[in-house]
């Protein structure tokens, strides 16, 4: 089945944040899918409402309605970690914000795909008290979509998705290799042609790191970007302030860089 209406909602993974283009902007993994998408029917039309930092809630509130107004017959949604990661984490309001997206975009039409999250814990050893949220809130979302014929991409289980090469190094966003396996993923749950479940293949194995590496590299990671971030959230800010959709309407889809 081939999709001429594709439109992408979520926070700073669609907006495409860790994977920089020719251009100086983001490219990211619901680009790349737009792409796949369209070398299976040019006449595709894409358009991504993604800004960083937006809550669940948020990207019902704001993108959906806009979301809804371009008509897509193939929606992806992407929301939830920035909830995760908040003080005052409620996994069922997170949750419903999401189901209330997906039954209003598959009430209208729109083939929906989204994801559970993986282990944090495992990308992070600092943030391992959050992994009974990831999986409170991940069973939350497996039971939404199925009551709205949604199609999930499940993460959780996949030890390669924590692998340190799949993130950038702030560790909160997918690298140019996560973004590509993240748009294989959807392009395989969708029946894209050409696509199996070769995303899944593991990555090289790597030696283990001596440990005085891992603790100097938790550190640095902690001054450069735990500590700013921490900072933002106790000062009431967001990196998605004053920010507005990069691909705000549906236009056809120009073919990245390889890779």
């Amino acid at each position: 089945m081939s999709y001429r209406r594709y439109v992408a909602l979520g926070d700073s993974q669609t907006e495409g944040l860790g994977d920089h283009d020719d251009a100086g902007g983001h490219r990211g993994w619901a680009d790349r899918l737009a792409e796949h998408l369209a070398r299976v029917d040019p006449g595709v039309r894409y358009a991504n409402l993604a800004v960083r930092g937006r809550l669940a809630a948020q990207v019902r509130d704001e993108q959906l309605p806009a979301a809804l107004e371009l008509r897509p017959d193939l929606a992806t949604v992407m929301a939830g970690m920035n909830d995760l990661i908040r003080p005052g984490f409620d996994a069922a309001e997170v949750a419903a914000a999401l189901e209330e997206t997906f039954a209003a975009l598959t009430a209208a039409g729109a083939r929906v795909v989204s994801v559970t999250f993986p282990d944090l814990g495992a990308i992070t050893p600092l943030a391992r008290p959050l992994v009974p949220r990831v999986l409170d809130l991940n069973a939350r979302i497996e039971k939404a979509a199925a009551r709205h014929g949604v199609t999930l991409i499940d993460t959780f289980p996949l030890a390669f998705v924590t692998d340190a090469r799949m993130w950038s190094s702030d560790r909160l966003h997918a690298s140019p290799v996560g973004h590509a396996r993240f748009a294989a993923a959807f392009a395989h749950a969708l029946g894209l042609p050409g696509w199996d479940d070769a995303w899944m293949t593991p990555l090289p194995a790597l030696p283990a790191p001596a440990a005085w590496r891992a603790v100097a590299a938790e550190a640095r990671w902690l001054a450069t970007f735990g500590g700013p971030w921490l900072g933002r959230r106790l000062r009431g800010r967001s990196s998605g302030d004053a920010r507005t959709a990069k691909r705000p309407l549906l236009m056809p889809v120009v073919e990245g860089p390889s890779g």
